[in-house]
């Protein structure tokens, strides 16, 4: 990994030439993780939905003819088709499991087991007993450790032992552990945002292709891409990524700007019906 130098803002400003590729692109791929990217991170992940202002940010970029929008995420499947259903858009689910293309229905990458979950889930339980405020989060092919709301000392000390009673296990299994943002997460080998992330840009021949991610798991998002891709890390933190965002209100910026500046020939000629969960008012620019 090198260390972040380019900042996709200038002076308060997206990068002109950042701006001008879009525009000279006839197809355009977007590929968007959620938590800590589009949203801030909240204490409890059952509390991260979208706002009226996302929902609509998203239905913007979707607008054009030749753009394809894709959100890229940790999340069970259950919540991307509650949030992000009825929109245009591609979905990928617990960082690569699931795929569900615009206008299509999920399916598995891989086949994937579940057994291993009977050995892991007691160790995950016994630290979230041992730490409070932590919690256990199961999803259909992952289980995930929060410790968001936990005294951050103590849980630093948990999540060290944490990972040390793990190791063993993995090693063992066909099994890896992510370490998110006050988060660890078991899940499956062999899965990954980057594999799906080239199955749903295959046939779309993008010539304009942006992917913000903001933690470890998105780091195989980026090397998945080609050079020509603009990959954009948000916070500051090791990467591979070319360019880096402050956080998510920053990221909002310039997906507006680029929903503001698509070229006059990829629009589309009417507006379909507003989303169900939009505002009525069209809410301010961040």
């Amino acid at each position: 990994m090198r260390n972040l130098r380019k900042h996709l803002m200038e002076g308060g400003k997206v990068q002109a030439g950042f701006i001008q590729a879009y525009q000279a692109a006839a197809r355009r791929a977007l590929l968007l993780d959620y938590d800590g990217t589009l949203v801030p991170f909240v204490v409890d992940p059952g509390q991260a939905r979208p706002d009226p202002e996302l929902l609509e940010l998203l239905a913007a970029l979707t607008a054009p003819v030749g753009n394809e929008v894709s959100i890229v995420s940790g999340r069970p499947r259950r919540d991307l088709d509650e949030w992000f259903g009825s929109l245009p858009v591609g979905l990928v689910a617990e960082h690569g499991v699931w795929l569900r293309p615009k206008g299509g229905d999920w399916r598995m990458l891989r086949v994937l087991t579940t057994e291993w979950k009977v050995r892991v889930r007691p160790i995950l339980q016994v630290y979230v007993d041992r730490l409070p405020g932590a919690l256990l989060e199961e999803k259909e092919f992952s289980l995930a450790w929060h410790y968001r709301r936990a005294d951050p000392e103590q849980a630093s000390r948990r999540a060290r032992e944490l990972l040390d009673a793990l190791a063993g296990l993995t090693r063992n299994i066909d099994m890896q552990v992510l370490e998110g943002n006050k988060v660890l997460e078991v899940r499956n080998t062999g899965v990954s945002k980057g594999s799906a992330a080239t199955e749903w840009l295959g046939g779309l021949a993008a010539e304009f292709i942006l992917a913000i991610g903001d933690d470890w798991t998105d780091e195989d998002l980026f090397r998945a891409l080609p050079p020509s891709a603009y990959t954009v890390r948000v916070g500051l933190a090791d990467t591979v990524a070319q360019y880096y965002l402050s956080n998510h209100t920053a990221v909002r910026r310039v997906l507006r700007e680029l929903s503001q500046s698509a070229p006059d020939r990829g629009m589309s000629p009417a507006p379909g019906p507003p989303h169900p969960n939009l505002p009525a008012a069209r809410s301010s620019a961040i």
